[in-house]
């Protein structure tokens, strides 16, 4: 497996990707998007146990790394993040501007990846927290049939806008039940909406807090893996 890091230039400035290529050329890919002041290197090491477990092994693993913004509920810190929020009582109220440019980042990262002859049937976007609200919007709202969308421990930083070639995209929804930065209900606020409108998302529920398990993950590479058989 070879690592490199690359520039993408996007309207959210430039996103610096960590890319993990496979042995074998590559047939799929997954956009990992990691949480509010966490980098991209936080979920690298799952590579090769998704490629394992999901028996996927033409899978391309990218890790984009978000800027550096000063958010507001953590005192104006600066940090990585995907959007500024400005209060969690416990919903999120977001700057939207950042939120938009953000999708508009993955949109030209899919973009890329097309480019380079991987079809977007077989492109997922997968995210943690903040990191998930950016997947959740970044797949439904993607001018082309996407693979599906991770989304874990996160919530909906508003209603979705779907396009309607990825309208009932597959979704695995994973959350911890004693999750105190994103309480589960607003996990769960994110799977009744989606079902209102014509999804139908796995559920997931873990005992553990704001973090992600082996087992989740294993559930994780399942769905992955019967996503890209099927394509």
């Amino acid at each position: 497996m070879s690592e490199t890091i690359s520039e993408t230039a996007s309207t959210f400035e430039s996103l610096q990707v960590l890319i993990h290529e496979p042995d074998v050329n590559a047939d799929s890919c997954i956009i990992w998007l990691h949480g509010l002041g966490a980098s991209a290197y936080d979920f690298a090491p799952i590579t090769g146990f998704i490629r394992q477990h999901s028996q996927q092994l033409g899978l391309k693993m990218l890790y984009p790394q978000a800027p550096s913004l000063a958010v507001t509920i953590n005192g104006g810190m600066m940090m990585p993040a995907w959007y500024d929020i400005f209060s969690a009582s416990p919903r999120r109220t977001i700057n939207n501007h950042q939120y938009q440019a953000a999708i508009s980042a993955i949109h030209s990262l899919i973009q890329q990846q097309v480019e380079q002859g991987i079809s977007a049937e077989r492109i997922l976007i997968a995210g943690f927290s903040q990191g998930g609200a950016i997947a959740y919007q970044a797949t439904c709202g993607f001018p082309q049939r996407l693979a599906g969308a991770i989304c874990l421990s996160t919530y909906l930083a508003e209603p979705l806008k779907i396009k309607p070639c990825n309208a009932q995209l597959p979704m695995f929804i994973g959350h911890g039940s004693h999750d105190t930065v994103v309480p589960k209900m607003l996990g769960q606020e994110a799977l009744e909406w989606l079902r209102e409108n014509n999804f139908s998302p796995v559920w997931k529920e873990y005992p553990l807090q704001h973090e992600v398990s082996e087992d989740e993950l294993q559930d994780v590479a399942e769905f992955i893996g019967q996503l890209l058989s099927a394509r």
